[in-house]
């Protein structure tokens, strides 16, 4: 497969919610990145890296030595570094021009990290790649011309201006449109939208907008309220 035909999954070492839905965003061909503590998701998973990469601080000495035995490749950096091994991961990412970097477990956890690695994807170098924050249950991505939600209806879908003011914002397929509006860091005029149906889009003209779009239940609200009375436990 030729590199930008492949998908980089690049795992941080933020929190995963839920193990099972996180495993759903995997494939088979998936080129698979740990950023240092990122290992402990690859072997929770049951996933063999191709690199490791960080200052090797918050990755346990067994796990290391138990994918080095593999024949896991490792890039090994100094704990005085500029970057976050995150960032890291993502140079590297973008060396091997992929078709799409996904990275998981890059949310939760500390605030200052989770900013930081939202931070990141404003990177001017990864305006040319689909590069998103995923963890089974959100997924967070900018969009700096027209972006396309895959999900299905009554998701949550947050449209919030990333370091100013985003102009001639119009969306698709959202309960509430947006019809050529500016939405400014000081209101919350996109904050709460949903999905009608398993796509949606939204395109702006100036600016860089931050969507965080949030995958709902495969039951519905009535349904667990429903179990929940009659003292059944399904659709958890």
């Amino acid at each position: 497969m030729r590199s930008n035909e492949r998908r980089i999954i690049i795992f941080a070492n933020g929190e995963l919610p839920e193990l099972n839905k996180a495993r759903s965003l995997l494939q088979k061909n998936d080129y698979i990145i740990c950023a240092d503590g990122g290992t402990r998701h690859a072997l929770a998973l049951g996933v063999k890296p191709d690199l490791i990469i960080g200052d090797m601080d918050s990755a346990g000495e067994e796990e290391l030595e138990k994918f080095k035995e593999a024949g896991v490749s490792m890039e090994s950096f100094s704990h005085d570094k500029n970057e976050t091994d995150l960032e890291l991961a993502i140079h590297r990412a973008i060396e091997l021009n992929p078709k799409q970097i996904i990275i998981v477990a890059a949310l939760g956890g500390r605030l200052d990290q989770t900013l930081a690695n939202i931070s990141l994807l404003t990177d001017i170098r990864l305006s040319k790649f689909d590069i998103r924050l995923d963890d089974g249950v959100e997924e967070i991505f900018l969009c700096r011309d027209r972006s396309e939600i895959q999900g299905r209806s009554d998701d949550i879908v947050s449209l919030i201006p990333w370091q100013g003011t985003v102009t001639e914002v119009q969306t698709t397929d959202l309960k509430w449109p947006l019809r050529k509006e500016t939405l400014y860091p000081v209101k919350t005029r996109g904050i709460s939208n949903e999905m009608i149906g398993e796509t949606a889009s939204v395109s702006i003209g100036s600016g860089l907008l931050l969507v965080v779009h949030r995958r709902t239940l495969l039951v519905s609200p009535h349904f667990l309220r429903t179990s929940a009375k009659n003292g059944r436990t399904e659709g958890g």
